[in-house]
């Protein structure tokens, strides 16, 4: 029976995103949903976003082995980075009227950074996209009792994605986000009362987590312990600000002050929820500490599906699956869109100058299949869980396209100099210490690479310009 509702929801899923490819009538439908959504649409949105294959599976399973701080990067840093964004970023950037946080880019500094912070804002979700279609191939392997494979399931779930994001772009990931969002809360609730019944009542469950240690947010006081704890931290909360799906939203909304309170109520939303899942696996464990103890060191993944399949009734299997579904659906659709919008306007267009929008809307879409296939094979290759692909997709952003953002908006002496100086000093530094760096070094390398590109973007800015940029001092004028 939860084999088959599986099918029919995925079925209905893709009905519904095609019908919204009805009122794509250009490029900027496609690409921001024409400027057009409301407030509750705007927080479904950013919410489902978010709330993909690492909520579910990925923070939880994190949560049951390593507690609170082994979950810090998301949902702390993620949430604070929704947060940060609504507040300091939006304001500026829904003003501005672009359809690519790459068009700010080039607006601010030149042609240069755009594509230079663009293609690290693209290279970022090809794992996060690679997360959420494990998780797709994850149910359908569970669902079937193990008749459809992980990686053919990885499979069927990315075609079924590709095929309604392709057509309607962002009115149907939106309107797929708001009809999601009520499975999602609903269906965990609902879940999350059947397993604490189960577990001795909820009082019981975070007892023994606080007992265990679990719940101590903070790690000891070494050095060490710090830096890496503030690293993870940062990675997700100021990496993921310069992403094109943050953009995305700000931009698709219906006016300025819909995009701040989307942005803020669907951080908290966000935060709230994502203890659920973490709530579940680890009841698990007080439920049977001999199987799921065991488990959690075969596949920690497995834990929460495999808690549903065996001590829910079917009615509960069936609704959790359709939430992760939901969860995972969203994410993946939005994983896929965001980053192929980005590639189409700010490095492809350009070569062909003359191209008119229907064209365009073309090109996003032959795009978007291809950064598809991409993420699909990352998917297929990578053995990395699905919370590492997630929190490691946003250290290229952090190292290279925030201090460009963030010394854009605030520094008014901020220049394309010192763009190039913070993306060259920040990558480089950052990629060095990956290829040499150990388990047991102090510092994380994007963090130092972090630091580099602060410097980078201060000296470059304040040192003589090695060549003319008078063209970038005129639209530096037009930015406050």
């Amino acid at each position: 029976m939860v084999f088959w509702f599986v099918i029919l929801y995925l079925l209905l899923s893709v009905g519904i995103g095609l019908f919204a490819a009805t009122r794509v009538q250009n490029s900027k439908d496609f690409a921001v949903a024409g400027r057009s959504l409301p407030l509750a649409v705007v927080v479904a949105t950013v919410f489902a976003t978010w709330f993909g294959a690492e909520a579910v599976l990925g923070i939880s399973a994190t949560f049951v082995k390593e507690g609170l701080r082994g979950v810090i990067a998301d949902p702390f840093g993620s949430s604070m980075c929704l947060m940060l964004a609504g507040l300091f970023f939006t304001p500026h950037l829904y003003r501005l009227n672009m359809l690519t946080m790459g068009d700010y880019y080039r607006y601010r500094y030149n042609r240069t950074v755009e594509v230079l912070c663009t293609l690290c804002i693209v290279a970022s979700y090809l794992g996060w996209g690679a997360a959420q279609f494990k998780v797709l191939g994850l149910v359908l392997n569970v669902v079937t009792e193990g008749s459809v494979s992980q990686s053919a399931g990885i499979v069927i779930g990315a075609a079924i994605v590709l095929t309604y994001t392709t057509f309607g772009g962002m009115f149907s990931v939106a309107i797929l986000d708001f009809v999601q969002i009520s499975v999602i809360m609903v269906g965990l609730l609902y879940i999350a009362s059947i397993v604490g019944d189960l577990a001795g009542g909820v009082s019981m469950v975070i007892n023994h987590a606080a007992e265990a240690g679990k719940l101590d947010l903070f790690p000891p006081a070494t050095m060490a312990a710090w830096v890496s704890f503030i690293g993870a931290w940062m990675t997700m909360m100021l990496g993921s600000i310069p992403q094109q799906d943050v953009f995305q939203r700000i931009t698709s909304a219906k006016d300025e002050p819909t995009a701040v309170r989307g942005s803020l109520l669907g951080a908290t939303l966000y935060f709230a929820f994502c203890f659920v899942p973490m709530f579940l696996a680890y009841a698990a464990i007080l439920i049977d500490p001999d199987k799921f103890g065991a488990l959690l060191e075969q596949d920690s993944q497995l834990v929460l599906p495999t808690l549903v399949l065996q001590y829910t009734p079917i009615a509960a299997q069936v609704i959790f699956f359709g939430a992760v579904l939901s969860a995972v659906m969203s994410c993946s659709s939005a994983t896929l869109l965001a980053p192929s919008v980005a590639l189409s306007e700010n490095v492809i267009r350009p070569m062909f100058p003359h191209v008119n929008d229907s064209e365009f809307l073309r090109l996003m879409r032959v795009v978007l299949v291809g950064f598809a296939s991409a993420v699909l094979i990352l998917a297929l290759w990578s053995d990395a869980t699905i919370y590492k692909l997630v929190v490691n997709t946003y250290k290229v952003t952090l190292v290279a396209a925030f201090f460009p953002l963030f010394a854009g908006i605030y520094w008014k002496r901020a220049t394309t100099q010192g763009a190039l100086c913070a993306i060259v000093a920040g990558l480089t530094s950052w990629l060095a210490l990956e290829l040499v760096s150990q388990p047991t070094d102090i510092w994380p390398p994007q963090l130092v690479g972090f630091a580099m590109a602060g410097i980078g973007m201060l000296a470059g800015s304040v040192l003589p310009t090695w060549a003319s940029s008078s063209g970038d001092l005129s639209r530096e004028s037009k930015t406050s």
